[in-house]
């Protein structure tokens, strides 16, 4: 089957250069693949352009767009056979990266012309699809308040960051896993797909996006000290060594806290009640990836 390929716009992605991007598609996409730019321009209209691509005989849906703009185009073609691409152009683009995708847009067009593709596990946190990481506690406080940000970028993700660090403190959760209840208290809890939350920050470096297995990193709590070796550990890719942080893996697994609070699934905010069940559905998305991709 010819490949028929619907580039999905989102004009308020983090970068806000969706102009300039569609541009770059027109001119360096080959006119020998057929494809089409729709721009999403509201909630409702998003409704519309995936109806479309459904009904359109698309192979495949390029996201164009930040980690938000990627996990509502993947949830929507989840077990369908249509093909995920993705052209960067968020804050952190934590899939794009783990797909070894570029994050030049010109190079990114390239290999989704290329067309090189695999199937990847994905997550859901009570019903809701995630790709890359979803977790509690501490990032996802973070998460709720840069949603809300008037600026964007890295820049301000880590204001806001070194801003609440002093002030936030530790949660207790239950952690039901293979049958046996762990008690902790945690700075947060991490559930792991890929390797990192975005901007190549690993907190998960262990973790394959198609080895059948969710990765659970926990933060334990911690002084300035003793934190700051822990980054020094997650930067360097070796997390997993950190003494401040435990890892095991699972495919399903349930976290009970004492309050409804925010969550975050691949940087996106939610609040939620006080029980999460996560579930692992492998190899449920086809995906383009990038001659670096680091799969099983």
């Amino acid at each position: 089957m010819s490949r028929r390929i619907l580039f999905i716009v989102n004009p308020n992605a983090g970068k806000k250069i969706s102009g300039k991007l569609i541009e770059t598609i027109k001119q360096e996409f080959p006119v020998d693949i057929y494809n089409e730019i729709a721009i999403w321009k509201d909630r409702e209209h998003f409704h519309e352009i995936i109806e479309t691509l459904k009904s359109g005989n698309y192979t495949d849906a390029v996201a164009v767009g930040g980690d938000g703009t990627v996990n509502q185009v993947a949830k929507t073609i989840l077990n369908t056979g249509i093909t995920l691409g993705i052209v960067p152009a968020g804050s952190g683009n934590g899939l794009a990266r783990s797909l070894g995708l570029s994050m030049r847009p010109e190079e990114a067009i390239k290999q989704i012309a290329k067309g090189n593709t695999t199937l990847i596990d994905s997550g859901t946190v009570n019903g809701t699809p995630f790709f890359c990481t979803s977790g509690v506690g501490f990032d996802a406080h973070i998460g709720k308040l840069f949603a809300t940000s008037i600026k964007r970028g890295l820049q301000s993700y880590v204001k806001i960051t070194l801003k609440e660090f002093s002030s936030y403190k530790e949660q207790d959760y239950k952690i039901l896993v293979d049958g046996k209840e762990l008690d902790r208290k945690a700075f947060l809890i991490t559930i792991a797909n890929a390797g990192q939350y975005g901007n190549n920050f690993y907190i998960a470096p262990q973790a394959k996006l198609n080895d059948g297995l969710f990765h659970i990193v926990v933060l334990k709590p911690f002084n300035l000290f003793a934190g700051t070796g822990t980054v020094i550990k997650v930067l360097r890719r070796k997390a997993n060594e950190a003494k401040l942080i435990e890892t095991f893996t699972c495919r399903e697994l349930t976290i009970r806290r004492t309050k409804s609070d925010s969550i975050h699934f691949d940087g996106e905010p939610q609040t939620e009640g006080e029980e999460l069940h996560y579930i692992l559905h492998p190899k449920s998305l086809k995906v383009i990836v990038g001659n670096t991709f680091d799969g099983v």
